[in-house]
């Protein structure tokens, strides 16, 4: 007897609980047996607060920090007003405008200040704040520049600066460290505009070279060229203050690029994401060494290498620094 629709539908119709719990059971097994579905993190929001004076300059510093930073943190621009909404951001700035314009608005933000000099910094870090307060500083260290010159200059003994009365404190722990290195000095103090090139050409009779700080009450658009004529005029050369002012006619001058500074602002940042807290402000200790060529041929100066010259400058100051802690 052939089966019916009927009984073929009823057959079916009876065993339907058990069809229903096989096919529960295999989309169990099936969901059980799948690797779980790693979840993203959401990226870590960091703020960067540049200068309107050089937006060139800040697109490029963002370009950097975000390839060392990478996928786990996101860069948005800063904005007024974004701190007093959110404490917990860090914030990157990049030189002294935008420092001053974030901590106008918030001192508890956590802050990187990056391309900024130690004299400027030097006032923020006292108390509670130093732990939610870091910097990466640009201008090198004086000692640095210092020992280039000697390195140049082998046989130079006695070091010449010039200051106002407000920025000879730029050099004062500089004096401390230049014995070490087998170099005295002076600072000749600038007491108004018309006194600069009679006090400079008195720098330049007791010196065997001219070491410029990054002070703008002394070394600026307006008066770099009269003090580059009159140094080379009496056989003298000006290490210093920055690149920039190598391109200008200065012989020479430390300098880190701003590749190096990105990687370590990206150590930083990642350090503070494990501790909640950042190192003291520093120096980095890796640089590059800016030559005038042209002012080195003209003062009958042979130089031997860039690569040599920064090798040898480490070496002087690692010396100092292993003799330090015998």
């Amino acid at each position: 007897m052939r089966p019916t629709i009927q009984s073929i539908n009823a057959s079916f119709t009876g065993r339907m609980p058990v069809y229903v719990a096989l096919c529960l059971l295999l989309f169990c097994a099936l969901v059980l047996s799948r690797p779980a579905l790693s979840q993203t993190p959401p990226a870590t929001v960091v703020y960067i607060a540049g200068t309107d004076n050089n937006v060139a300059l800040t697109q490029h510093m963002t370009g950097l920090l975000r390839d060392e930073l990478g996928d786990g943190f996101s860069l948005r621009p800063f904005k007024p007003g974004q701190t007093s909404q959110d404490d917990n951001s860090l914030i990157i700035t990049l030189g002294p405008d935008a420092f001053t314009l974030v901590r106008q608005e918030s001192r508890n933000v956590p802050v990187l200040a990056l391309l900024v000099d130690e004299p400027f910094i030097k006032g923020y870090t006292n108390g509670h704040e130093e732990q939610q307060l870091s910097a990466i500083f640009y201008a090198p260290p004086m000692i640095r520049q210092a020992v280039a010159g000697k390195v140049i200059l082998p046989h130079a003994t006695r070091v010449s600066m010039l200051a106002t009365p407000d920025s000879a404190v730029l050099y004062e722990h500089l004096k401390e460290q230049l014995p070490a290195f087998g170099m005295d000095s002076q600072i000749f103090v600038v007491s108004s505009n018309d006194d600069l090139i009679p006090t400079l050409i008195r720098a330049l009779e007791y010196g065997d070279f001219l070491l410029a700080a990054p002070d703008s009450s002394i070394y600026n658009p307006r008066t770099i060229k009269h003090i580059l004529l009159t140094t080379y005029r009496r056989n003298r050369i000006v290490i210093g203050p920055s690149q920039a002012y190598v391109k200008a006619g200065a012989l020479a001058s430390t300098y880190t690029p701003f590749t190096i500074i990105a990687a370590l602002a990206a150590d930083v940042i990642n350090e503070y994401q494990v501790s909640n807290q950042f190192p003291p402000p520093f120096y980095p200790e890796e640089f590059r060494l800016a030559v005038n060529e042209q002012v080195a041929r003209s003062l009958n100066i042979p130089l031997p290498s860039r690569q040599e010259l920064v090798d040898a400058i480490k070496a002087r100051l690692s010396s100092s620094t292993e003799d330090d802690h015998d």
